[in-house]
């Protein structure tokens, strides 16, 4: 099933330019294919998915590439976010959502473009977060490296 992302107000919020399948499916812990629509509200996102429907904050949702760079605007909702919910740091499917991306990065200058906005949010990762996305990184970068060797000598 195809996923249907909707623009249901006049007004976009800045935001929403981060969401994506993926990162809704991470974050509500069910399976991309069970999403059917996504609709971008002024203040919210609904997420509806099979038997279930769920309204989501912006502020939740990690940044990515392929779309402008967080500004320090949105750093600032983040920031009230978090402490809203009393972590002071990102949410735990961040470290998730970028380990699955580092993962699907199809060559070296992908990977080192997620790695580049990974160091921007650096000041809001856990530590334990930030040695994890290290190791993944490392072994990423080693394992493509590796491809890019044995495709060059063939």
């Amino acid at each position: 099933m195809i996923t249907i992302i909707k623009q249901e107000s006049n007004e976009v919020h800045p935001l929403s330019r981060f969401v994506t399948v993926e990162a809704m499916a991470l974050l509500l812990n069910i399976d991309a294919t069970k999403i059917k629509e996504i609709r971008l509200w002024r203040y919210m996102i609904l997420v509806v998915a099979d038997n279930m429907s769920r309204f989501v904050s912006y502020a939740e949702i990690p940044p990515i590439l392929g779309v402008a760079a967080p500004t320090p605007k949105e750093f600032i909702t983040w920031r009230k976010r978090w402490r809203k919910l009393k972590t002071n740091h990102v949410p735990d499917f961040w470290c998730q959502f970028y380990a699955q991306k580092f993962g699907q990065s199809n060559d070296l200058e992908e990977l080192k473009r997620w790695g580049q906005l990974i160091a921007t949010i650096k000041f809001a990762l856990p530590e334990k977060f930030i040695q994890a996305l290290r190791s993944l990184y490392a072994e990423e970068r080693y394992y493509l490296r590796k491809i890019a060797c044995v495709t060059h000598t063939l």
